[in-house]
């Protein structure tokens, strides 16, 4: 079966190997910088589990920058850290790819193009990207969602490409998600409402995540999720860390809406490969 079948059949597709260890070796270590430079004073705490209450002024002007933001479970009762800096952040994000020139090489290689349009997007552009973290000990749970619920484009087009910079399994908190969730209509949607953000629901009910399977996977892996496929990824309670990188694409044909969450300044629009 091609890349595309399966990816159209399961809603994913999980691609060993498809980037080699000097590749993600250097995101490993540029992160590690970005994470040095950081003035931890700047507390914007990262939940998907509480998304509306934590989606601060500093995450909502993250679109076009490159931010630091905290595991919930990073601080004490005092409000202090619990660990040092380097082992307290969940994530960076969200335009890596486009202002920092190691991940703009890594989110632009040939490789990564080319899967592109093997999936059959025909104009992609680089909406957004995310370095996690999934800290030992207390990296945060990804509770089940669908990535279109945040980067909502008519017709949906988002789609994720997760790439694996450490070994990925389920002890560390490694993906999961369910085989043909992508033929669902979205439950939910994550917007840009007066004094801040908040969800229209759209379907009541609950992600379903009985039917899901772990995505394990090989330093190097990358998965491809559509941005209507449920998955989530559970917490990491291990001593080892499961860091990855996240890229979304978005179709230029599709119209993304003007009041997504994530919107950028005029001074840096939305580019390709």
């Amino acid at each position: 079966m091609t890349v595309r079948a399966a990816y159209e059949r399961d809603g994913f597709v999980v691609l060993e190997g498809f980037m080699d260890a000097g590749a993600c070796d250097a995101l490993i270590a540029r992160a590690a910088e970005l994470v040095q430079a950081f003035d931890p004073s700047i507390v914007s705490i990262f939940s998907t589990r509480d998304q509306v209450r934590h989606a601060d002024d500093y995450f909502l002007g993250s679109g076009d920058q490159i931010r630091c933001f905290f595991e919930e479970e990073a601080f004490d009762a005092a409000g202090g850290l619990r660990q040092p800096k380097e082992r307290s952040i969940n994530k960076i994000g969200h335009a890596l790819h486009d202002l920092d020139p190691v991940f703009s090489q890594f989110s632009r290689d040939p490789r990564i193009a080319a899967l592109t349009g093997t999936l059959g997007i025909e104009r992609p552009l680089l909406l957004q990207s995310m370095y996690i973290f999934k800290q030992p000990f207390i990296g945060g749970e990804v509770v089940a969602h669908q990535d279109h619920t945040f980067l909502w484009t008519d017709p949906p087009s988002a789609t994720g490409l997760w790439f694996a910079l450490e070994d990925a399994t389920i002890e560390n908190g490694c993906m999961w998600a369910r085989p043909g969730g992508h033929r669902e209509p979205p439950h939910r949607r994550f917007h840009r409402v007066a004094g801040g953000v908040g969800y229209e629901i759209l379907d009541p009910a609950e992600l379903p995540t009985d039917a899901m399977i772990p995505l394990e996977a090989p330093k190097g892996t990358c998965i491809v999720l559509d941005g209507l496929l449920p998955h989530r990824s559970g917490p990491n309670r291990s001593p080892r860390s499961r860091q990855a990188y996240s890229l979304h694409v978005i179709d230029e044909r599709a119209h993304y809406r003007t009041d997504n969450w994530l919107q950028r300044g005029p001074e840096l629009p939305l580019r390709g490969f």
